[in-house]
């Protein structure tokens, strides 16, 4: 062998065991590196299915070969549970666990060319798909006002937990609407939960205020994989929102005159006002700014008392705790418990002296607008007294005493009156403190006269019928002086039978006190004149006159001779009505002859029709009317009539 064949054969065996030593050093670098479980290993998966992956060892990118990737799944007490290789060269794998919650270590390692393995790399594979029990959810008792925090406690299930443990509580708010504490049924994320499970920390929950209503609380235990119960535990929550309504009764309306009672009464839709001890609900009412009186549950009442206007606050506050801080209700309560004082002008006025007034006054509640009178009697009697019309307007009674109907004497007054409150008070006193009294008569007493003109007797006049005729007189004071100017009504009063009763005329008189009427056509009457007084003045009358009238009738026949045996003669007339009404059966006319040297005699009675007309046929047939010349004429003899009696004018007719 030659030298240098041996040499190449020495270099060849060095470069061998250089390359198997090498080829051992790279074998410790093959592992994955920053081996990762998706969704972390320090956590608990509700899936058996488990996501590996890693950074390929930096040999890999210098030409080593990575042949294979191998693992064993080990239990909790380290038994492999499952295994596999995996040809080829890779940095992601799916494992899956065994279905029963454990806790799973999974261990990977790279094989190199000829099945060289490289360190194995752990990681922790945490899987609980089992869900927790429901939780127990406690809500604070009763309602709880808008303004408080919900508090509920969450108590965690009963029997033993997930080998994951619990993560906490997740809870949901609605109004009865069935929601679900979490977006889906099967998982809750780690944002969802509300109240972290800590065994040894507080178990509460605050909500924060809740609207007014009833809240469904709903809340689920969830695992430490996210697994929720099945069920969600419940409670509700009451808030009360609104104050109690509060009716204040018993307030009068304007003043009183006494105490008054008041009641107060709270109602509550929600909560309610039924009593529950000394921090439940109460009503109270207060009296001007004081201590207020308080009871427990819906009512309280309180009596008012002492002159003046009171402020009364009624409050309430339900079993949520609402109201009470300020008044539900306000109102004024007004006493007045002094009668008012009375008292009449100190003298009459002379151009009324017939308006009698009284003042009322009352400092609290004031004078009654509405109420109020003015009475009198003779003075120094026991004679009941007797009201006059009064008007009330403000602080004054105010009435005039027709004193022209009442006889001469003395007259006492007495004023009632009351104040706003109702008190009553009477008063027969001047505002000089003297007696309240009044002679009659009270006015100057004038003197009329009056008259039918230009007669011996002014006090009766005969009229035929259809004429007027004037009636005058004259008014005077007591002393003679003239009133002028001054009304004067003129009274004609008719009897039975005339178209009206009575028929009044108003004249005024002249500077001289003198006044003149002419009387109408119609029918007697009796005339009065009346003078009906002046605030001043006294009442006067001139006595009634005496007017008759004659009735009117006529008479004609249809022939001035008549012939014994022959055609009778037709007597015609009609009778005055002028201001009268005939008879429903027509006036009665007597018609009526005188044969020379006779008297007058009736020989026919007829009936007038509806107009006053009548008529009579009369026949001569006795011989010794031959020659003779007789007067007729018709009359009318007065009876239920408003004239007086009278006779036509007579027509002669002659017999042959």
């Amino acid at each position: 062998m030659r030298l240098t064949g041996l040499l190449a054969i020495l270099a060849t065996a060095v470069a061998l065991a250089v390359t198997d030593r090498a080829a051992a050093d790279l074998v410790d670098q093959l592992y994955p590196i920053d081996l990762q479980v998706e969704g972390g290993e320090e956590n608990w998966h509700a899936n058996d299915r488990f996501r590996l992956e890693w950074e390929r060892p930096p040999i890999a990118s210098q030409g080593f070969q990575i042949t294979a990737v191998a693992y064993r799944i080990h239990g909790a007490m380290g038994a492999v549970v499952g295994e596999d290789r995996l040809s080829g060269d890779r940095n992601l794998i799916f494992l899956q666990v065994p279905p029963i919650p454990a806790s799973y270590t999974a261990e990977i390692w790279l094989e190199g060319p000829g099945g060289k393995r490289g360190p194995s790399v752990n990681a922790a594979l945490r899987y609980d798909h089992a869900r927790p029990g429901s939780p127990r959810t406690v809500a604070p008792d009763g309602w709880i006002a808008a303004d408080t925090a919900a508090v509920i406690s969450v108590e965690p299930p009963a029997g033993p937990h997930p080998v994951s443990g619990l993560r906490g509580y997740a809870v949901s708010i609605d109004r009865g609407g069935e929601s679900w504490p979490c977006a889906a049924r099967d998982m809750c994320s780690e944002t969802e939960i509300d109240l972290p499970a800590d065994p040894a920390g507080d178990r509460t929950l605050s909500l924060g205020t809740l609207p007014e209503g009833i809240s469904v609380i709903r809340a689920v235990a969830v695992s430490g994989a996210g697994i929720p119960s099945a069920e969600a535990g419940n409670t509700v929550v009451r808030v009360d929102a609104t104050r109690p309504e509060v009716g204040l009764a018993g307030v009068p309306w304007g003043w009183s005159n006494g105490p008054v009672a008041l009641g107060a009464a709270a109602t509550d839709a929600l909560s309610g006002m039924v009593p529950d001890g000394p921090n439940g609900p109460f009503t109270a009412i207060a009296v001007d700014g004081g201590v207020p009186r308080t009871e427990r549950g819906d009512s309280v009442a309180v009596t008012v008392t002492g002159e003046g206007v009171h402020r009364v606050d009624a409050y309430a506050r339900d079993a949520a705790g609402n109201g009470g801080g300020r008044p539900a209700r306000t109102a004024a309560v007004s006493i007045d418990e002094s009668p008012p004082r009375l008292t009449f002008a100190a003298v009459q006025d002379p151009a009324e002296p017939e308006r009698i007034e009284a003042s009322v006054a009352d400092p609290l509640s004031g004078p009654d607008p509405d109420r109020g009178s003015i009475a009198l009697r003779e003075a120094g009697t026991s004679q009941p007294w007797r009201a006059l019309p009064t008007e009330v307007a403000a602080d004054r009674l105010v009435t005039r005493w027709d004193s022209d109907s009442y006889p001469a004497g003395v007259y006492e007054f007495r004023a009632t009156g009351f104040d706003a409150a109702g008190n009553a008070a009477a008063s027969n006193r001047r505002a000089n403190h003297t007696l309240m009294a009044l002679v009659n008569p009270l006015k100057e007493q004038p003197r009329l006269r009056a008259g039918f003109a230009a007669t011996r007797r002014p006090d009766f006049r005969r009229l035929p019928y259809g004429r007027r005729t004037l009636y005058i007189g004259h008014l005077t004071s007591a002393t003679g002086a003239p009133l002028g100017r001054q009304t004067v009504r003129i009274v004609e009063s008719f009897g039975t039978g005339a178209g009206a009763a009575e028929r009044s005329t108003q004249v005024l008189t002249a500077a001289d006190g003198s006044f003149s009427v002419p009387l109408l056509p119609g029918p007697s009457r009796q005339v009065e004149a009346v003078f009906p007084g002046t605030r001043a003045l006294g009442r006067a009358e001139a006595g009634r006159s005496q007017l008759q009238v004659l009735s009117g009738v006529s008479m004609g026949a249809s022939a001035r001779t008549a012939r014994i045996g022959g055609a009778p003669v037709l007597f015609s007339g009609r009778v005055g009505r002028l201001g009268a009404r005939l008879p429903a059966g027509g006036l009665p006319v007597e018609l009526q002859f005188r044969a020379p040297r006779g008297d007058w005699a009736e020989f026919r009675t007829v009936q007038t029709d509806a107009r006053g007309r009548f008529r009579y046929a009369y026949a001569f047939s006795d011989d010794d009317s031959r020659g003779v010349r007789f007067r007729f004429r018709a009359y009318i003899n007065g009876g239920d009539w408003p004239y007086e009696p009278a006779a036509s004018k007579a027509i002669s007719v002659t017999g042959r």
